[in-house]
């Protein structure tokens, strides 16, 4: 297209934004609407962009094609956890919210791969990508229509209006322990996109790790969201959900402290992949309790909640996916950024969640 790296990336921010403001969108609309149905037409208009993004003749046009992809997918992120919420509640429903934050995990890990395998075929270009995206929403759309019911009955909706949309975000965001999940999320998985645009750099250019022993370094952090995931989802019976938080984002911003000084001085590889395996953890320990948490109470507004939860992470991501590179060839910026994120994460949790329930007792 004829373009530098720069821009091309800047069609992942697009997509980024698109992904979070869909949420806000999506979600107040499936509060009055359903799921089933905004989950269909979302995502055949996600199968449509797809198609425009493979179609795009230069790279103006494809960033535009990227923000509307992200803005469409939106439909299926905000709305399997507003399912979720309508279908169980308790114990049930963070064992559900468990399975899909480790299906979430996955599915990065994955889709590298399956890219990979699909730009192996002799006749494959990068629109080959987008064709098999589309025809992914395109399968998404026959499964829902054929086997999804609608879960939220028309007596639990609330009005659809712009007026009413407004007054649900307004009682969300005066929900205090509500906030603060969001806010501990956002901040701490959003600050993990600086990880996901920083360690290839880090990695392979300051370490001089090969294409291979990266690609291994990387799914190995997809088993520690796994984990993470798993630990909620088997412990949170047992032991307070809020305090295996507590936990995750202490723990979080210890170890990025930690991973901090080691990207200042420069420490050995090792001890950077242990660091970011310890912080992936507990991220996918914070994603699901927060999420767990943060529905548990939300009833018809559970899309609006979703979307708020959701919409976090995909805005603060955007904003810190380019913070890695800000200094050259030196790994101190994504150490900073991640350590940064945790912090306030934690901050958020002691003055909002933490200090709510202690004021509730």
């Amino acid at each position: 297209m004829g373009t530098g790296a720069s821009q091309v990336q800047l069609s992942l921010t697009a997509c980024l934004i698109g992904l979070a403001l869909g949420q806000i969108v999506v979600g107040p609309i499936s509060d009055a609407q359903g799921r089933r149905k905004p989950l269909i037409i979302g995502t055949s208009l996600f199968a449509l962009a797809s198609v425009f993004c493979a179609l795009a003749p230069n790279i103006t046009v494809l960033i535009i094609a990227r923000f509307l992809q992200g803005f469409t997918a939106a439909a299926g992120v905000v709305l399997s956890r507003a399912v979720v919420r309508d279908v169980f509640s308790g114990r049930e429903m963070t064992k559900f919210f468990s399975l899909l934050m480790v299906i979430n995990a996955v599915a990065p890990v994955v889709a590298p791969m399956l890219g990979g395998v699909i730009l192996a075929i002799p006749s494959a270009s990068w629109e080959t990508i987008f064709y098999a995206l589309a025809l992914i929403g395109v399968l998404i759309v026959a499964i829902v229509a054929a086997r999804l019911k609608e879960t939220l009955p028309p007596e639990n909706r609330i009005p659809s209006s712009i007026g009413s949309s407004v007054k649900t975000m307004g009682s969300l965001l005066k929900d205090r322990s509500f906030i603060g999940y969001a806010l501990v999320v956002g901040f701490v998985h959003g600050g993990s996109f600086a990880y996901v645009s920083g360690t290839p750099f880090v990695y392979q250019q300051i370490y001089g790790v090969s294409p291979q022993v990266f690609s291994i370094l990387f799914g190995i952090n997809g088993v520690a969201i796994i984990t993470g995931s798993f630990i909620i989802g088997r412990f949170g019976g047992i032991v307070s959900e809020k305090k295996l938080l507590q936990a995750a984002v202490t723990i979080a911003a210890a170890s990025t402290f930690i991973l901090l000084i080691m990207t200042i001085i420069k420490g050995p590889l090792a001890s950077l992949v242990i660091l970011i395996f310890i912080y992936m953890t507990t991220m996918g320990m914070i994603i699901t309790s927060t999420f767990t948490l943060g529905m548990a109470k939300q009833g018809g507004r559970a899309g609006s909640a979703s979307a708020v939860l959701g919409m976090l992470p995909s805005l603060l991501g955007a904003a810190f996916t380019p913070l890695s590179g800000i200094a050259g060839a030196t790994a101190v910026p994504m150490g900073a950024t991640l350590f940064g994120t945790s912090l306030i994460g934690l901050i958020a949790f002691f003055t909002l969640v933490r200090k709510d329930s202690e004021e509730e007792d």
